[in-house]
């Protein structure tokens, strides 16, 4: 495999964005018939370099070659021509039509003038036995689960007659089960001598599918890695650049009285329908319950019905025994003493044109002793700003520079140094490792873990599975808007979570 030509190289591939260099002088070769895992944390190049042998970006320096041939992506439509597929991790598809209609959209087959379904159908019936797909070409898009909606996509590359399929964090929003099946589909591609470029930041995938695994950090290539040798705590050391402790130690769980407590809770989502169906749940003190499932099932409408930022149409939230249901978020954080990661950290959890220093006491602001009546103390805010960049090692070159400036994970950084340093009962966190490095995921969780032995009740939500596994004392599953069942994280498998996510009552 060396000694032939790739069907795709990278060659000295640079882009610059206004400020960033996104990727540096990256070489890289993709050989027929190989998965070849590209792995870095988000921000790492990954995705950019993609886009760019992809045609939606286009490189500053550098060529790309396919089958040895140097050629020019000007657009999507190049690269397609070429043979190149990609499954974005966003998927590119019309919820309202149907599987046939989206895979034939922007490539028609037309019969006596009238597009002709049933040749198109014909086709994609061929392509999913042949790879072990399994897509009904009549289901309309929307009634499909999140991983048929991914073969459906898959499909449309191959329809295109792709030798080369990028996909673009594939699992991010699958349960186990879907992760294997997907799995399944890509050693059929493989064996079929089609090539694959595996863009992930999850290390366990990339050891259980990828013939070659290739590192990026910081938009340059760090080296590559051979899965029949390589460790997780070898790759996560060559995307942060130093060792990290990949276990979470906790002592044993010493749960104390509820602090949280959910009843009969329902809400609507911002289209109207219902997000939240008769949730009830409680989180006692000294314990973290963490809320799987998979994307879109109400834990983001959860979280801000709990936080104020959304309103009930049902139920109560209890906080401390306090009825906090339809509160402002303020009197959430202030009586019901609660801090609030949230997911969306652009829209909840900072203002980007603010300073560092200011984002550090955004919820406290007006409090002494940063303010004395309507007189801000700018010395106190800045003295806790650099003590807080310190401790949670939020890299910035000052406290007084717009937030906004900042790279994601020390944005994430940030929200997670105000929300962790207040004396509180009550820790939301959604998604508080999301945008991070492996070194930062790192540390986040100790932190979390640290509250918990404080007495602080932890209400995690993750869209990892991974995280909810290592830090939770008990897992709540979400489907549809309900909670379908609570276990014991001692009892709790993958196989068993991922069924559940899928809606399976085991």
């Amino acid at each position: 495999m060396a000694n032939s030509i790739p069907v795709l190289e990278t060659r000295n591939i640079t882009k610059v964005f206004p400020g960033v260099v996104a990727n540096k002088s990256v070489n890289l070769e993709l050989h027929q018939g190989e998965i070849l895992a590209l792995l870095g944390e988000n921000g790492a190049g990954k995705s950019t370099l993609m886009n760019i042998v992809y045609g939606l970006y286009h490189p500053t320096e550098g060529e790309i070659l396919v089958d040895g041939t140097p050629v020019t992506m000007k657009t999507p439509r190049d690269a397609i021509a070429l043979g190149i597929g990609m499954v974005h991790q966003h998927f590119q598809l019309v919820p309202v039509m149907t599987v046939t209609d989206n895979i034939m959209l922007g490539d028609e087959s037309v019969k006596y003038g009238l597009l002709d379904r049933d040749a198109v159908a014909a086709r994609i019936l061929d392509l999913s036995q042949r790879y072990g797909l399994e897509v009904d070409p009549n289901a309309i898009v929307e009634d499909l689960p999140v991983g048929v909606r991914q073969r459906v996509e898959i499909v449309k590359s191959l329809y295109r007659n792709a030798n080369i399929l990028i996909l673009d964090e594939p699992t991010a929003v699958l349960t186990p089960q879907e992760v294997e099946g997907l799995f399944n589909v890509m050693t059929t591609l493989k064996e079929q001598g089609k090539s694959i470029i595996f863009i992930t930041h999850k290390l366990k995938e990339v050891l259980h599918i990828a013939d070659r695994i290739m590192v990026l950090r910081g938009g340059v290539v760090v080296g590559e890695a051979d899965p029949a040798t390589a460790t997780q705590e070898m790759l996560a050391e060559m995307m942060v650049g130093r060792e990290v402790i990949l276990t979470v130690e906790k002592g044993p769980v010493q749960p104390k009285e509820v602090v949280l407590e959910l009843r009969d809770l329902t809400a609507t989502s911002d289209l109207g329908e219902p997000a939240l169906r008769g949730v009830s749940l409680s989180v006692r003190a000294g314990e973290i319950l963490g809320v799987a499932g998979v994307q879109g099932n109400g834990q983001t409408e959860l979280v801000e019905v709990i936080t104020g930022l959304r309103k009930a149409t049902g139920g109560q939230v209890l906080i401390g025994g306090q009825d906090m249901t339809n509160v402002s978020p303020r009197r959430v954080t202030e009586q019901g003493g609660s801090s609030h990661v949230p997911e969306d950290r652009h829209t909840y959890g900072m203002v980007d044109s603010y300073s560092v220093a200011d984002n550090l006491v955004l919820n406290q602001y007006y409090l002494a002793p940063y303010a004395n009546g309507v007189t801000i103390n700018h010395k106190a805010i800045e003295s806790r700003a650099r003590e807080l960049v310190k401790q949670f090692d939020v890299r910035t070159p000052s406290v007084h520079i717009a937030s906004g400036s900042l790279s994601g994970g020390n944005q994430q950084k940030m929200v997670v140094a105000r929300e962790f340093s207040r004396s509180i009962k009550l820790l939301i966190a959604a998604q508080p490792t999301r945008g991070i490095d492996v070194g930062s995921i790192e540390f986040v969780h100790s932190q979390i873990v640290a509250k918990r032995a404080e007495g602080v009740a932890v209400l995690l939500v993750s869209a990892e599975l991974d995280e909810i596994m290592a830090l939770s004392d008990r897992i709540a599953v979400m489907y549809k808007g309900e909670i379908i069942d609570i276990v014991d994280r001692a009892k709790a498998t993958r196989e068993g979570l991922g069924l559940l996510m899928a809606g399976v009552k085991v």
